[in-house]
Parts: C-alpha cells; sequence; structure tokens
C-alpha cells in the first residue's frame, strides 16, 4: 500500500483553447502581466467555498516517470480506464504554469459531492490486450508516478509496484481521504491500495478500477494549509544555518582583509607616488615609474569590442535588480505556494525591467564614444532572450518529439513572441536613450594617450587568463551549500520557500563579487596591464562556469535521473540559469572595478 500527500499550490487560470487566435494571446498576455489570470468557474473552485453536497472536482495533469521531472505526459496516455474520455474539459493556466508543463483535464470517471462519504465504487471496468500490458509493465518498472488536484490541492501516486521476481503489479483502487474546515477543503490525502497483477483479460475477464472517499473534520486553518507540506526539516536544518554563517564569516573577513590590504598598499603607493612627483625630470627617468600610475594614460581607453561588453554589462545590471525584485516578491506575496507564480514572476518582470539594461548599456557605450548605438541597443535586448530562445526552442523540440506535456504550446511561444516585441524592446529602447542623454558623457579623472602603451611580459598568474578563470572561486564558495538547496528543490520534488535565505545568500555572493574584481584589477593594473575591463568583468563571470561544473556532480551523484530526453532538459536549464548568473556577477565585478578605478586616479596627479 503506497500512501502520498498533497500540497497547495493554489492557481488562478484561464479557461480556454488553443483555437481562439490572437484575442486568448492579448488576455493571456494581460492577465500574466497583472499575475491574476481569472479562474475557470467549475465548482467552487474560484472561491474555495462549498455547501454540503456541492460537486468537488478532480482533475487529472500528468504521468511520468518519477526520477525524471521533466518527462511527464498527460495522464489519458495510459492505456486503462478508456471510457469517459471523450468532450474533455481542459484548463490552461498562467504562462508560468505552461512552461512547467500542466495542463488540467476534468476527470469524468470521479464524481466527488461535498460532505459526502462515498463508499467502494467501480469507476471503470476495462479489458487489457497485449499491448496495454506491455505500456503499462513498463511505466510500472519506470516508477510512474501521477498528479491529480481537487481545489487547487495537488495529490500524487505511484500508477503500481514491482513485486517480487520483477512481477508488475497495478493499483485498482484509491482512497481519498479530504479533511475540511468548516466549508473549505484543508488537505487530500490519497492512498493508493489493491494491487493486482498485470495480465492479458478477456471480454469476460476485465479489470476493475474502484475508488472510495471519505471526509474528515480538521482544525487546519485554510490560509495555512500549504505550510504542512513544507519540508522544515530539511531547508532549516543546521548544516543551512551554518552555511549561511560561514558565508557571512567569510565575507566580514574578506571585505576587512581586502580594506586593510589596499589601503595600506595604496597608502605606501600614493606616498611613493607623492615623491617622485617632487622630482625634476632628469631625477625621474633615472628613477623609473613602475605600477599602476604609469598605465594612466591608457587606464580609461575604450575596452576592445565595446559593444559585446557594453550589452552584457547591462544585462547582468538588468538581472541583479530582477533578481532582488522577484525574491522580496515571493517572499511579500508567498508566491512560493502558487504553482507556475514564481516562474511567471521572473518572465513579467525580466520584460519590464529591460528599461534597467537598456540605460546601462546605452550609458556605458556612450561613454566610451561609441558610434552604433542602434546595434548596441538591438544586440543588448536580444542577448539572452536570443540564447534562452534557442535552448528552449530545441528542448521544445524534443519534448514535441517525444509528445511530452513540456512542451510549450504555439500559442504562448506567440505570446512570448509578443511580450519580447511590445514590451521588452520599446523599454529597453528607451532605456537607452536615457542613459544616453542622461549619463553619457565621459568623465575620466586622467586624459587617454593617443598611442596606446606596450603590456609588458608578467609571470602566468598575473596574466588576465588566470585571474579570470580563479576569481571566481571564492563567489562560488559563498553560494555552495545554498546551490545544493536549490538544485534540490528544482530536480527533486522539493518545494523551496527559504527566499529569505537566498537574499541573504545572493547580497554575500555580490559583496564577494566585488572585493574579488576589485582586488584581481588591482593585481592587473599593478602588472602594468591596462586591459582591466574584460578581466573585471570575467573574474566574476567565471563564477557560472563553477556552478555548471557542480551541476553535473549533482547529476551524476545526488539524482537517479537517466536517458538522453531528461539529460537534454537538465543541462539546458542549468545552461541557462548559470549564463545568467555569470552575467549578473559579472556585471558587479566591472562596476566595482570601474569604481575602484576612479577612485585611485582621482587621487593621483595625471600628467
Amino acid at each position: 500500500m503506497e500512501v502520498f500527500r498533497g500540497g497547495v499550490q493554489r492557481r488562478r487560470m484561464v479557461r480556454g483553447g488553443r483555437k481562439h487566435g490572437v484575442s486568448l494571446v492579448l488576455a493571456l498576455l494581460f492577465s500574466s502581466l497583472l499575475a491574476l489570470s481569472p479562474q475557470a468557474a467549475f465548482g467552487d473552485e474560484q472561491t474555495h467555498k462549498y455547501v454540503a453536497g456541492e460537486e468537488v472536482v478532480l482533475w487529472t495533469n500528468k504521468v511520468g516517470p518519477y526520477n525524471n521531472p521533466q518527462e511527464t505526459f498527460n495522464y489519458f496516455t495510459l492505456p486503462f480506464c478508456k471510457a469517459g474520455r471523450e468532450q474533455l474539459q481542459r484548463r490552461f493556466g498562467s504562462l508560468g504554469n505552461v512552461l512547467m508543463g500542466n495542463e488540467l483535464v476534468k476527470s469524468n470517471l470521479h464524481h466527488f459531492k461535498f460532505l459526502e462519504d462515498m463508499p467502494k465504487t467501480t469507476y471503470c471496468e476495462q479489458a487489457l490486450n497485449q499491448r496495454d500490458v506491455e505500456k503499462m509493465e513498463d511505466a510500472i518498472q519506470q516508477n510512474y508516478w501521477f498528479e491529480f488536484f481537487v481545489d487547487d490541492l495537488p495529490i500524487w501516486g505511484f500508477v503500481g509496484k514491482v513485486g517480487e521476481k520483477g512481477q508488475a503489479y497495478i493499483f485498482t483502487h484509491q482512497k481519498f481521504v479530504i479533511g475540511h474546515n468548516g466549508d473549505r477543503l484543508v488537505h487530500v490525502h490519497l492512498t493508493m491500495m489493491e494491487p493486482t497483477p498485470l495480465k492479458v483479460s478477456g471480454e469476460d475477464e476485465k479489470m476493475t478500477f474502484t475508488y472510495e472517499v471519505l471526509y474528515e473534520s480538521s482544525t487546519k486553518s485554510f490560509h495555512r494549509r500549504f505550510e504542512q507540506y513544507l519540508d522544515f526539516n530539511f531547508f532549516q536544518h543546521k548544516i543551512h544555518w551554518f552555511s549561511i554563517f560561514n558565508s557571512f564569516m567569510m565575507v566580514i573577513f574578506l571585505v576587512g582583509l581586502v580594506s586593510m590590504i589596499l589601503i595600506r598598499t595604496l597608502k605606501k603607493d600614493y606616498a611613493r607616488y607623492a615623491k617622485e612627483d617632487e622630482l625634476d625630470s632628469l631625477e625621474r627617468d633615472v628613477n623609473d615609474e613602475y605600477g599602476w600610475k604609469l598605465v594612466h594614460g591608457d587606464v580609461f581607453r575604450p575596452p576592445r569590442h565595446l559593444m559585446w561588453l557594453s550589452a552584457v554589462y547591462g544585462v547582468g545590471i538588468q538581472f541583479c535588480v530582477q533578481a532582488v525584485v522577484v525574491v522580496v516578491t515571493v517572499i511579500c506575496g508567498s508566491l512560493f505556494m502558487e504553482q507556475g507564480a514564481v516562474l511567471n514572476t521572473v518572465i513579467i518582470s525580466g520584460a519590464l525591467i529591460s528599461f534597467v539594461g537598456g540605460y546601462f548599456s546605452g550609458s556605458f557605450y556612450s561613454q566610451n564614444d561609441g558610434k552604433n548605438w542602434i546595434k548596441t541597443m538591438i544586440f543588448s535586448t536580444a542577448l539572452f532572450p536570443g540564447f534562452a530562445f534557442t535552448i528552449m526552442f530545441i528542448l521544445n523540440t524534443i519534448a514535441w518529439a517525444h509528445n511530452s506535456m513540456v512542451a510549450i504550446p504555439f500559442l504562448y511561444i506567440v505570446m512570448l513572441v509578443v511580450l519580447f516585441f511590445f514590451v521588452t524592446s520599446p523599454l529597453s529602447l528607451a532605456g537607452t536613450i536615457v542613459g544616453r542623454n542622461w549619463n553619457g558623457v565621459p568623465n575620466y579623472p586622467c586624459r587617454i594617450k593617443r598611442i596606446p602603451s606596450p603590456v609588458p611580459y608578467k609571470t602566468w598568474y598575473l596574466t588576465p587568463t588566470a585571474i579570470s578563470l580563479l576569481g571566481g572561486l571564492l563567489p562560488f564558495g559563498s553560494i555552495f551549500i545554498e546551490m545544493y538547496f536549490l538544485f534540490t528543490s528544482m530536480w527533486n520534488y522539493k518545494v523551496y520557500y527559504v527566499y529569505g535565505f537566498m537574499l541573504l545568500v545572493f547580497l554575500i555572493m555580490l559583496i564577494v563579487t566585488a572585493c574579488v574584481s576589485v582586488v584581481a584589477t588591482y593585481f592587473l593594473l599593478n602588472a602594468e596591464n591596462y586591459h582591466w575591463h574584460w578581466t573585471s568583468f570575467l573574474s566574476s563571470a567565471s563564477t557560472g562556469i563553477y556552478v555548471f561544473l557542480y551541476s553535473i556532480h549533482f547529476y551524476v551523484f545526488k539524482t537517479k535521473m537517466t536517458g538522453l530526453y531528461q539529460a537534454s532538459f537538465y543541462y539546458g536549464y542549468t545552461l541557462i540559469f548559470c549564463f545568467a548568473l555569470s552575467l549578473m556577477c559579472g556585471a558587479v565585478g566591472y562596476l566595482s572595478s570601474g569604481m575602484f578605478v576612479r577612485t585611485i586616479y582621482r587621487n593621483i596627479k595625471c600628467d
């Protein structure tokens, strides 16, 4: 006997189909912008209040191998209970819900009435042929699970189990225990019972599937019904608190160490440069200047590949702002209780905050005397969406080939395109124009030489490549433990709710990234290499490389995923996440290094 407990993940959905054309696209778009999609009125799911005898609808969602979260299919793809599949009623949710592969179908086989217990009742009788048995055996061997919903409460169960000698057994009885507090439902428990061996049956020997419903009174509050399904022991384990404390102490130590070293070192540099300024030209030539002051005429020279750096810098700052907005919104609104709400918030906020990316990209490009700002604006606007869409297109093609539910319907692809062209692009253009006009004039403390100075050869650990690769180790160390909890929630069926932890770790990572970037820039300038722009960005962006390497370790040792299908989705989504993380860290590193460079050269005498 297998028992499963469902958790509340409230969803506000739009009833509709894929044939409503442009009007439905616009309706879905605006409902997603407001994150308040109106819910279809079946029973009293909109108010979550029922009267005795009123219908309580059971919705089927998806089924698939338990170890492969993205390999899911419609529940009715299973070859049993084929009766009752005519005129199916579907519910399509918000954009975030659809991207997560959710499509609810009303069950015509189960009939619940509020507060009315139902004894053991047959809902399906079917004779299984050889092909049906083979499909069901394959599903049970792969440990298939399914998901139902009752009053927005998800319920999980396994299709069957493997007995002795590899015999496949299918559960033929479903026992629903529904808890209510007054006129509201507060929990639904499902027990899968009566395992029956699979075998080919004839017309005279049919397999019977039954269910029963029991109601029980509960004192649990309706507004806190989701909390019973949060894994407090996992996310609030001592190791989680210890990792936060350890990262916090590392930040204090690193900031103190960097401040002390740089202040003392820069103080000596300033004293030496002040003494050299007092010498006449002949004595200065004899002493020979060295260190970071020697490159004062080249340090503010426009970086190589200016358009690329402008794009990644602007998008990275945009993601930093977006990350804080999303986390704070999720904390204030408890959006983790609503399935797809967090992803919906990420998409919509990304479109709206594109103004910030355009502003920083446009101002940076103009400050460095860039000429082709329209091309830069288009490139920065399409950089991350283009990267993400390419991967999503490949994954969507794979999902379509496998007839999986995670395949994005064409209507929602059109919706994403509309969101990009009519929201993201105009806001990015507006931000670029504002950035060029308000903050596009260069204001450097030192003049730039006409002829670039040669860069002397240095040992390997002072080269930009070595600094870039090593720079991401400390930021990765500050988020290493949190990555474990985040990956576990994403791929192992745990609801991530400790967004306060996430916000704190995110801020710690940014501080560590800024410190590492400043130190890396100082070492590079002191080695008389004035090509600090890309080095400061890449030394921080390399954090994403280490996170991706960790994801490989997590896939191999912490999950039981199998197959090319699931591996492609795992690494595809992880690659998108790591790219966004690299842009964020790189932008913060470049911003902090730029402030540091301006500060130190402002306090010296530039010839």
